[in-house]
């Protein structure tokens, strides 16, 4: 009676498991209903809606269950997930903001306008946040209009989520106008970075309630599906804010401080940045351009042998993902059988099974199994494929860039360069595509199968864990990338220093500098060193935090399974089946940090090679270009400008004429201009006004192959290649003969000095032909351009290191060569020009005497 009073003056439904009756028709039914009669609640509802409102919200879950009922019906309990997700997102944002704020409100400036770059996705992440924010009053609206139902966490949930989707934004807000004095990073903070994360993640729990009714899967009624639509509007939102998160696009393309040291400094645009303004850069920008480009060399194109082995390991590799199940399964089924003392005969067979399967899977950490095995071996060759692509195009691609880019250029750093971004693509996509896919799929596929099998409790320990472990280590790896790529540059500093220091050992010994050269090279040292030592103690705190991770999943797992076999709902072999599984899923998982970091590293050795490829060439042939034809070698330049640095002309309306056979000199002092037309000719650069003509064919509208083809140059620096003088000589044209090569070496003079060498033309010139004279260089270079037999010639002071003899011998044989071709020669010594047909004086880039 107390209990039916009650319930009569507050209109509010009895707990379901009140053991109190109430009688309708007659007939005593458990005491779940209302007391009052469906027909008298039914006028109710139609007479008043706040009466209708204050029957449900006396309630805090449904049926009054109790809020640590946390797993009911195969899968979560709505009351303790819409309990538990906002207040963990609020308690981030509430507790962590706060701090974020106060460290801004002390040590933050605020940043110029100028400096924010407008951005429509950051617009999209104001307007997903702030949809994020009104949703939670949209079900709640729907809860109270559309289902009359309202209960106490329904409520709760309203006013943690809009409060923390609120304060969300705020920090948004707040890391786009200002900005941490000490900031030397790009990108959003780790506080706004974990609440999405959290959002997203928590989310994704929604899927550990897949077989349960309560839920709104199996999309029966109007409310089910309007239920779904709204989380399915959710999963989309927080996944679309965790990707611009990682992109981050409202704040600055650099750290901030650099854009104001930059400006400053009065740093152009069009200047390369300092080695050190990338270190802070995610290693994933561009990524996709990065896969992209390491794919089309990964697929081996018209090699269908190679294609069948790629698709032959990717099988491989799902029949590993399945064996990586049964092993556990297997292990289970031997402890089962040997505890009900099954026969010999099954204990045999199932011990059989899983040997085998141990076989194909391998026995653990540090050793791989029959697949693995087979599945590396035959990777090797599309490993090497990939490998030598990657190397010959770009080798191709640095032979393909100006002239100016390898002026500039420093050959340690580019060769160190190249050397680590090679070496890295090796590993690079087998640890993608047989590391980290793999260990992704292992994963959702133990969260299923515990799932399943056991309960949505092991599944949501797994998925935890693993959601943890990879976002810390995403994170942390993330954090200690800068150290990783600072010490790269002063790897590359030190090693380019020895590199300069050896190539100049003559200058080094001339001014006595070996001590000061040895103390450069030892301060490049310790400054590697330092960050050295930055990237190994980034790594022990890193690997410490996984350890941690792991030994508290396996902890709570194991009791919790320890638990079930003591309560008899489970068996002792399905305890061992958990604990196989979970090492068994902890060992790939273990190397996923491993793997993580090796391919962030590999990306990260590889950001020099990728820009290497990225470099844009300065001198392109024109869509359509065709080849030269060449009738008679006439040359012809035509108000030619030029200069090397924008604003700074080197050649000013420079026009001259050389007839086919002429020989045409430049003479005037240095720095006026003649290598310059000489490198034009050749075309090294392309003009900035005029034209540049031979037998009327402007050459910057033929193919550069078909115009070099044609003209022969002797540089005043010759640089051999550390070969033999026969091989030096025969790079003039390859399919040369021997004869062909010492007729060549006669012409040059230079043939009676090489048989007095032990090897005669099998001497090694040693590197840049250091262990020639520079006369017998030059004579070699006169040697390799006589044996190309060009139609035009180009002689850059190619005399310069001869004695007087020799010079007189040289001039009389390239008399005969430069017979009937056309000649062009750069000199300083008249003695050189005396029969030229043209002499042309330089001075300041113009032409201010022409004459015999």
């Amino acid at each position: 009676m107390a209990l039916k009073t009650i319930a009569k003056h507050w209109s509010v439904p009895l707990p379901i498991n009140s053991h109190a009756k109430c009688s309708h028709n007659n007939i005593e039914v458990p005491f779940k209903c209302p007391l009052k009669r469906q027909s008298e609640i039914k006028e109710e509802k139609q007479d008043s809606f706040s009466t209708s409102m204050m029957v449900v919200l006396h309630s805090y879950c449904e049926g009054n269950e109790s809020l640590a009922q946390a797993w009911t019906q195969d899968g979560l309990s709505l009351c303790f997930y819409f309990t538990l997700v906002p207040a963990v997102l609020l308690s981030v944002c509430l507790l962590l903001g706060a701090l974020q704020y106060t460290c801004y409100a002390q040590f933050s400036r605020t940043m110029e306008p100028k400096y924010i770059p407008r951005s429509r996705l950051y617009y999209t992440q104001i307007q997903v946040s702030l949809l994020l924010t009104l949703m939670p009053f949209c079900t709640f609206l729907w809860q109270v209009v559309g289902t009359q139902e309202l209960y106490g966490y329904m409520v709760l949930n309203v006013c943690l989520s809009a409060i923390s989707w609120a304060i969300s934004i705020g920090l948004l807000h707040l890391e786009r106008t200002r900005v941490m004095v000490q900031d030397r990073i790009r990108g959003h903070g780790a506080i706004l970075l974990l609440y999405w994360a959290l959002a997203f993640s928590s989310e994704n729990l929604a899927f550990m309630s897949w077989n349960s009714p309560l839920w709104w899967w199996e999309l029966k009624d109007t409310n089910q599906k309007v239920q779904f639509s709204l989380w399915f509007l959710r999963y989309i939102s927080t996944f679309t804010l965790f990707i611009l998160g990682i992109k981050a696009p409202g704040l600055p393309r650099k750290p901030y401080m650099l854009l104001i040291n930059e400006d400053e400094r009065d740093v152009e645009i069009s200047e390369p940045l300092l080695p050190d303004a990338r270190q802070n850069t995610s290693t994933w920008k561009d990524m996709g351009k990065k896969i992209l480009l390491l794919i089309q060399y990964m697929w081996p194109k018209k090699n269908y042998a190679l294609q069948g082995m790629v698709i032959f390991c990717l099988m491989l590799m799902g029949m590993e993902r399945a064996i990586n199940v049964f092993v556990p399964i297997y292990y289970k089924h031997i402890v089962d059988d040997l505890t009900e003392r099954e026969t010999w005969q099954i204990v045999l067979q199932t011990i059989c099974i899983y040997a085998f399967l141990k076989f194909l899977q391998g026995g653990g950490a540090g050793t791989t199994g029959f697949i693995s095995n087979m599945r590396n071996f035959l990777w090797i060759r599309v490993q090497q494929f990939t490998s030598r692509e990657v190397q010959v195009e770009l080798l191709r691609h640095l032979h393909n860039l100006s002239l100016r880019w390898h002026l500039e250029r420093k050959t340690g750093e580019v060769l160190r360069s190249v050397d680590r971004g090679t070496s890295s693509i090796n590993n690079l996509l087998s640890y993608i595509v047989f590391s980290i896919l793999p260990t992704v799929a292992d994963i959702i596929i133990a969260i299923v199968y515990f799932t399943i099998t056991f309960s949505g409790w092991f599944g949501l320990i797994i998925f935890l864990c693993m959601s943890l472990y990879l976002t810390l280590t995403i994170v942390l790896t993330e954090w200690r990338t800068k150290y990783r790529r600072d010490m790269n540059l002063r790897d590359n500093d030190a090693k380019s220093r020895a590199v300069d220091s050896l190539l100049n050992f003559e200058t080094v010994k001339y001014y006595n500098a070996e001590d000061y050269e040895a103390r450069r090279f030892s301060d490049a040292i310790v400054k590697y060193q330092v960050a050295e030592w930055k990237v190994n103690a980034s790594l022990a705190l890193l690997n410490q935090t996984q350890n941690l991770v792991i030994g508290v999943g396996l902890l709570a797992g194991s009791l919790l399974c320890a638990s079930y076999v003591i309560k008899k709902q489970l068996y002792v072999g399905d305890y061992v089946l958990f604990g196989t599984y979970i090492i068994q899923l902890y060992t790939p998982l273990n190397w996923f940090g491993t793997y993580y970091r090796m391919i962030q590293s590999s990306f990260v050795d590889m950001e020099n090679m990728f820009e290497l490829f990225s470099e844009e060439q300065e001198v392109k042939d024109e869509p359509g270009a065709r080849d030269l034809r060449f009738l008679s070698g006439r040359v012809e330049f035509e108000n030619v400008y030029f200069g090397y640095t924008e604003g700074k002309e080197i050649l000013h309306d420079v026009s001259f004429t050389a007839m086919p056979g002429q020989t045409v000199a430049l003479v005037g002092p240095s720095g006026s201009g003649k290598s310059t037309i000489i490198r034009l000719l050749f075309r090294f650069y392309d003009v900035w006004g005029g034209s540049i003509r031979i037998d009327g064919q402007d050459i910057s509208k033929a193919k550069q192959v078909s115009v070099r083809s044609h003209i022969g140059v002797v540089p005043q620096d010759t640089v051999l290649f550390n070969d033999t003088i026969f091989n030096n000589i025969r790079y003039g044209r390859i399919d040369a003969t021997n004869e062909e090569v010492m007729e060549a070496a006669m012409t040059a003079d230079i043939h009676d000095r090489i048989l007095t060498f032990p090897d005669g033309y099998e001497t090694q010139v040693g590197e840049r032909g250091l262990k020639l004279s520079g006369g017998e260089k030059q004579r070699v270079a006169i040697a390799r351009t006589i044996l190309k037999n060009p139609d035009i010639i180009l002689f850059d002071e190619a005399t310069s290191a001869l004695d007087t003899k020799t010079e007189r011998k040289i001039q009389s044989s390239l008399a005969k060569v430069c017979a009937h071709r056309t000649t062009i020669i750069v000199a300083h010594r008249l003695s050189t020009i005396v029969k030229a047909d043209q002499i042309l004086v330089i001075r300041d880039g113009h032409v201010v005497e022409r004459g015999r």
